[in-house]
Parts: structure tokens; C-alpha cells; sequence
């Protein structure tokens, strides 16, 4: 990682666990904070660690006036305050000037942080049904044979919103964590946004639907048979000549796939994304009558109140006199 602070005061190892101490789209992130950072600071002519209190004080109020949402500034003082406190100089993130004036953005600029539509039934079935099973080639010498990649999409959409996964989880999902049960089957993730050092393991279960068509657990089965699949990554790349790959996909790779789907459907994806599983899975499970317990169960969340962001909006609806007044 502290190519972005300097590597001069710490040895290799200590390098090593330095970047093992934050996720890899945590450290991706940083980076590209810190090398803007660091452009801007040459820019102006000035050192960009140890920084001066003043300097992180106009870059913020730099950043506002070009429209960097709060969200965005807020992980680039993350950034600068870890790039501090690795290189051992005090943390000028505390001064009362950046902390002021960083208060005076909030107010001034804040928003609610965009939330990505739920993708729930009847529109997931929707776009799962869209996904094709079956592929035909332009010659007619080559026969038809299962579509790869439309069955690692139907597996990927319906293991999302069942089990809830965040997109990072759903790329690093691999064939050893997923284990049989007489009710389905049950997911063992070693790690996650909510349990980064593992301390432990977290299940989340993946039951048989009623209707084959829509069954996580028998879309998953079908594509790792189909795609032979028998270790490794659980989702993977798949080739214009119909053949997996044996790397996984990134989490971009994940977001982009679900999105492409949506779209096949016949449905605008831009309100949509990756997290629209795991949201539309408490909004629906939510809808469904289950408690907010129940759903934090298989989300993982450790706070119930972090559940209403993904309802509230589904929720406004129910038993408004608006919508009684028959205009």
C-alpha cells in the first residue's frame, strides 16, 4: 500500500501486514486519494507528508468546490490520516482548522449517500428468466450447447439476492465454502466488510425454492456441472468460445454483469448495481413480514438499525393517506 506514504522507514514484512490490515478495494482506493493528494500538493508547491493543517484545510474546501461529494472527501482524509499515523508524524486531520472547516462542508454539502434500487421479485425473475441456456453458433457445423455465461448469470443473480452477498463476497466465493444441506445449502464466508479479521466464520444459508426456475441453489449446481467446476473461484470469466476461465471475477467484473442483465431484460439499469441483491433481499424479505432480526441474520448486519435505510422508501407507501385522496 505506502507506495503512497514511502516504504523508507519500514521493513518488508511490516510492508506486508501494513497492507494486509485493510481490504483491497479499501487500499485501491487510497491510493488513487493519495496520488490526487499528491498532485495537488505539487501543484501548489507544497510537501504532502508531513502536510500542514492549512494545506489539508484548502485542498477540502479545493475538493468542495469542484463537487467532490462529502462521501468522497471524507475517504480521502481516511487516507491522509492512515498515510500519518503509518509514517509515525502527528495526524494534522485533528488540527482545529481542518475540523472546522470540514464541519462547515458537511452541513453545507451533505446528502444522503446514494442507495442503489432493490432488484427483487417479480423483477428478478424477470431478468433471470432473460438470461439465455442456450447457445447457437453461427455455423451450422457446431451444434448448440448450454450458454456458460448465461447460466453463471443466473446463478450470480439468484445466489446474490438469496444469500445477500455484497459484490466483493460474491467474487471472492469459492467452491470450498459452499456446503450441502438437507434444506439447501449453506455458505461459510471467512471474512467480510463486517468481519475483516475473521475472527468468525459467517453462515448464511441458501434454501430450495418451490419453483425450479428460480432456485439458487439448483442455478448454482447448473453452472458449476456445466462449467466443471469442481475448486477454486465460483465465478468466473467466461470466453466467446463458451469455456470458463479458471480466475475469478473482480468485484467491477460483478457489478457490470449484473447490470448487463438487467438490461437484457428489457429494464433501464442505471438505478441498479450489484448491491441491488443484498438491498432488494432486506426489502423484499421486509415486505414478506420477516423481523428485522430475522433478515440481519442472513445480511450479516450487526446493527438492526442500519436495515431502514434499505426499506424506508417501500415503507413511506404503507398506510399513507396520500395515497387515499383519489385524485
Amino acid at each position: 500500500m505506502f507506495d503512497l506514504v514511502g516504504k523508507r522507514s519500514l521493513s518488508a514484512g511490516e510492508v506486508d501486514y501494513v497492507d494486509a490490515a485493510r481490504a483491497e478495494n479499501t487500499l485501491r482506493a487510497y491510493r488513487s486519494d493519495w496520488e490526487e493528494w499528491a498532485t495537488w500538493c505539487a501543484d501548489e508547491g507544497l510537501a504532502p507528508l508531513p502536510a500542514n493543517p492549512a494545506a489539508i484545510s484548502r485542498f477540502l474546501v479545493f475538493l468542495a468546490e469542484h463537487g467532490v461529494k462529502v462521501t468522497t472527501m471524507s475517504r480521502r482524509l481516511s487516507a491522509l490520516r492512515l498515510a500519518h499515523k503509518v509514517a509515525g508524524v502527528p495526524d494534522p486531520t485533528t488540527d482545529a482548522r481542518v475540523t472546522t472547516v470540514w464541519e462547515g462542508i458537511r452541513r453545507t454539502h451533505g446528502a444522503p449517500v446514494d442507495q442503489a434500487a432493490p432488484l427483487m421479485p417479480p423483477e428478478l425473475h424477470h431478468v433471470v428468466d432473460a438470461c439465455p441456456v442456450e447457445k447457437r453458433w453461427r455455423s451450422a457445423e457446431r451444434a448448440p450447447e448450454p450458454d456458460l455465461a448465461g447460466h453463471r448469470d443466473r446463478a450470480l443473480l439468484l445466489v446474490g439476492f438469496v444469500a445477500a452477498l455484497r459484490r466483493s463476497e460474491l467474487a471472492a466465493l469459492t467452491v470450498d465454502q459452499i456446503g450441502d444441506h438437507p434444506n439447501g445449502a449453506v455458505v461459510a464466508l471467512p471474512r467480510s466488510k463486517t468481519n475483516q479479521h475473521g475472527d468468525d466464520t459467517e453462515l448464511v444459508v441458501l434454501p430450495r425454492a418451490g419453483d425450479p426456475r428460480h432456485c439458487a441453489v439448483r442455478a448454482l449446481t447448473r453452472w458449476l456441472e456445466l462449467a466443471g467446476i469442481t475448486d477454486g473461484p465460483v465465478f468466473r470469466r467466461v470466453s466467446k468460445a463458451n469455456a470458463a476461465g479458471t480466475s475469478g471475477l473482480n468485484p467491477g467484473s460483478v457489478n457490470q454483469l449484473v447490470q448487463r442483465a438487467i438490461a437484457r431484460a428489457g429494464i433501464d439499469a442505471t438505478p441498479y448495481s450489484a448491491h441491488s441483491l443484498r438491498a432488494g433481499f432486506v426489502t423484499y424479505a421486509h415486505l414478506r413480514g420477516a423481523s428485522d432480526r430475522a433478515i440481519a441474520h442472513q445480511t450479516r448486519h450487526r446493527s438492526l438499525a442500519a436495515l431502514g435505510g434499505y426499506v424506508r422508501v417501500n415503507e413511506a407507501w404503507v398506510d399513507n393517506a396520500a395515497t387515499q385522496l383519489g385524485f
